[in-house]
């Protein structure tokens, strides 16, 4: 089973191809099942006045929806493909969330932490941000609300639980360290009560991080606790398509997980899977 839950296309603006490519392009790839999942409209700051190119218009939302099941039904039988959607956790916005999301018929939804406030911890425009700031204070915050995330109820998996990385800025004292991985810890205990999905994705690879998310000894605890897993590339080009899944898929398969998680109308169930 080759599946990629992780894309995002043109209409979020910092993106490139038509859903219809990345389609295209999983059949050529062979994907058994591929996940449709843009990033959901900016709620929480002005779209007019913020960073230009973070997210697709809230009058698009409908319209991308539509699309995905066109595309879904298009391409019965030859792809499984699965409607979703990469929802930023806003702290404070839950129902706005709740009512933006509830009229469409999603598969999945995937909770990530991108802001904290009106800073993009992941946008290379704003590492700017971490400028006289205490690196283990913006861990402790990032963490905190990756656990809100995971206790909101409103998502079926958590994505890249531990992009705060990205661009190699952190606690540089073993001390420091120590505290880091205690936060890891904890969150990993709350994602397992939520009873939610995490996904490795693959695309930490190419960032100044230069590992998947999550790392592998938050993989090794999160096997422990029975966290299920599921798998995305973070493609934001058609060509980039199921990038370092393959690394990813045998980093899983040799650390002991044997099963993935796929969704469809936001049920989950578990596939095998091989290297």
């Amino acid at each position: 089973m080759r599946i990629d839950y992780h894309t995002h296309h043109e209409r979020c603006g910092h993106a490139v191809g038509k859903l219809e490519e990345y389609v295209q392009r999983g059949i050529a790839l062979g994907l058994d099942q591929l996940g449709l999942s843009d990033h959901l409209p900016l709620i929480h700051v002005d779209p007019d006045s913020y960073y230009p190119e973070m997210a697709m218009p809230l009058s698009e939302l409908p319209h991308y929806v539509e699309e995905c099941l066109t595309l879904k039904e298009r391409y019965r039988g030859v792809i499984d493909l699965k409607v979703g959607l990469e929802a930023d956790y806003i702290e404070g916005y839950e129902e706005q969330i709740r009512e933006l999301l509830a009229p469409y018929p999603w598969d999945y939804l995937i909770g990530s932490v991108h802001f904290l406030g009106e800073w993009d911890i992941t946008d290379f425009r704003q590492v700017h941000g971490w400028e006289g700031q205490d690196p283990l204070e913006v861990y402790r915050r990032y963490y905190d609300a990756v656990r809100k995330s995971a206790q909101s109820g409103i998502y079926d998996i958590i994505g890249h639980m531990d992009v705060i990385k990205r661009f190699g800025y952190g606690p540089q004292t073993p001390e420091g360290h120590a505290e880091v991985r205690k936060l890891e810890r904890e969150t990993l205990q709350i994602i397992a009560q939520s009873g939610i999905a995490m996904e490795l994705n693959a695309s930490g690879l190419t960032k100044p991080c230069a590992e998947m998310f999550p790392a592998e000894h938050i993989l090794r605890e999160a096997l422990a606790l029975g966290i299920p897993l599921t798998l995305g590339s973070d493609a934001h080009d058609p060509r980039k398509l199921g990038e370092g899944l393959d690394i990813a898929r045998g980093q899983l398969h040799q650390l002991g997980f044997r099963e993935l998680a796929v969704f469809d109308g936001r049920q989950r169930r578990m596939i095998p899977f091989q290297p």
